[in-house]
């Protein structure tokens, strides 16, 4: 059930009346119930994974409390946990688990907490449940862990009017970026990434900076909604996204881009492996050796090794080239604020963020090569050059000009947002602000948007 449909639409306007008619204590009931009737329609066989895994994630917290000391037992507990994982990404013939990898991580951020001490492990297996299969988040996240959520499962806020709005705008923001700035532009990216020996270099280039914005409104918007919806029901969620186009480092960039993945693999791989304690060279291995695992992550094909291996060189690079960057910087007598600096920097990052987007979105590795064969082809910077590269990839005027206005409105709303992220941007905003930019995009939604909502990016991993 995507949620940029009316059946989703419907169903959570059901489940939003019944929870906030239902007295608090069944409140955790009522989200478990819509959490398996949002996760039943992919099957018999996924649901029950789902339900065991939740079980199991249960009995092992209570287990992992008892045995704090017991190395061996945690461990054999996240391998459990994780074990559906393997199965589905290794043998995706004979197990088919949607949203494998997000309720898995969150079992073993659970667990990982209990041990740690910073959660007690919840003793009401309803309430473990709905943290893992909270219908929101269960496909595609975000990976919420569980000092933030278990306590609101347990004692639900009181209805907040002003927040269920805020919420509902968060929600319509999102389905904006999904349905018309992602859906619109994927066939664009899609042309590029996968037949680029059809089409012009400048084409191609064109495509991959399509697929860059595509892929970060397709899934963001899913955030946006996500974080929106459990606002409806008064749970907060955490960013997952901040204008990450704006970052000015690869380093920054990760702290701003699908944030609960980001945060998931510092503390639980780069940390344990020592981070940055270790001296450079080992440094240098705990940043690679974090992004790999975050390329398996996302897939099991060289193309998504390549993809976490180019941003681990991104952060090594980054790292100790710092103090030459400085003194570069110095010398030119360039300040650290300065705008253009600034606009460089975000520029610089946003090319090698674009560039490892081609192995991401290749379909293997001879495509992405072919991608970058074919860049250099008919280069030019003639705007005659590029009206024709945008023809050849399938635009036309009417076109252009609606996605050159929405692109304009996503950009300069997040431009002004980077620093706090657009949901606490917009909440600090007049309410005739708030207003116009939602009846705004929601025109755009209703007249351009994408008649049928294509699949979220982020529910294949």
């Amino acid at each position: 059930m995507s949620l940029t449909t009316l059946t989703f639409g419907l169903f959570f306007a059901a489940v939003f009346a019944v929870y906030w008619i239902a007295p608090p204590r069944a409140r955790k009931w009522v989200l478990l119930a819509a959490s398996a009737a949002f996760y039943a329609p992919f099957g018999a066989a996924a649901l029950s994974v789902l339900a065991v895994c939740a079980l199991a994630a249960w009995g092992m917290g209570l287990a992992v409390a008892r045995h704090r000391g017991s190395r061996a037992l945690f461990a054999a507990c996240v391998a459990v946990s994780l074990a559906p994982l393997a199965l589905v990404k290794y043998l995706p013939g004979m197990f088919a688990v949607a949203g494998v990898s997000f309720f898995t991580f969150k079992i073993v951020a659970y667990l990982a907490q209990v041990r740690a001490g910073q959660v007690e492990p919840e003793r009401d297996p309803a309430v473990v449940a709905v943290y893992a299969a909270f219908f929101p988040q269960v496909t595609s996240g975000p990976i919420q862990r569980a000092d933030s959520l278990m306590p609101q499962l347990r004692t639900p806020p009181a209805f907040d009017a002003d927040a269920a709005l805020r919420g509902a705008m968060l929600v319509v923001w999102g389905v904006f970026k999904k349905l018309m700035i992602a859906d619109n532009l994927a066939g664009y990216a899609a042309d590029a990434l996968r037949t680029p020996g059809t089409m012009i270099g400048p084409s191609v280039l064109l495509g991959v900076v399509l697929y860059a914005v595509q892929l970060y409104c397709d899934f963001s918007g899913y955030s946006d909604m996500v974080i929106g919806l459990a606002a409806m029901l008064g749970i907060s969620t955490p960013d997952n996204f901040r204008t990450p186009y704006f970052a000015r480092s690869i380093r920054e960039f990760w702290g701003r881009w699908h944030i609960s993945l980001s945060s998931f693999l510092r503390d639980y791989i780069y940390f344990p492996l020592g981070g940055s304690r270790c001296g450079a060279a080992r440094t240098a291995l705990n940043l690679m050796a974090t992004f790999l695992v975050s390329g398996v992550w996302h897939g099991t094909g060289a193309t998504f090794l390549i993809w976490g291996a180019l941003h681990g060189l991104y952060q090594i690079a980054g790292r100790f080239t710092r103090p030459a960057r400085e003194r570069v910087r110095q010398a030119l007598h360039i300040r650290a604020d300065s705008p253009l600096l600034a606009v460089w920097q975000s520029c610089v990052t946003f090319a090698l963020v674009t560039f490892a987007w081609i192995f991401f979105g290749a379909p293997d590795l001879g495509g992405a090569l072919a991608v970058l064969r074919q860049i250099p082809g008919g280069f030019s910077l003639s705007p005659q050059v590029w009206k024709n590269a945008a023809v050849m990839l399938g635009f036309d005027a009417a076109t252009a000009g609606r996605m050159a206005l929405a692109l304009a409105v996503l950009f300069g709303a997040e431009f002004l947002a980077r620093r706090d992220g657009f949901g606490a941007w917009l909440e600090k905003r007049p309410a005739p602000v708030r207003y116009a930019l939602c009846w705004a995009v929601c025109a755009m939604v209703l007249f351009w948007g994408a008649a049928a909502g294509g699949g979220f990016v982020y529910f294949e991993f």
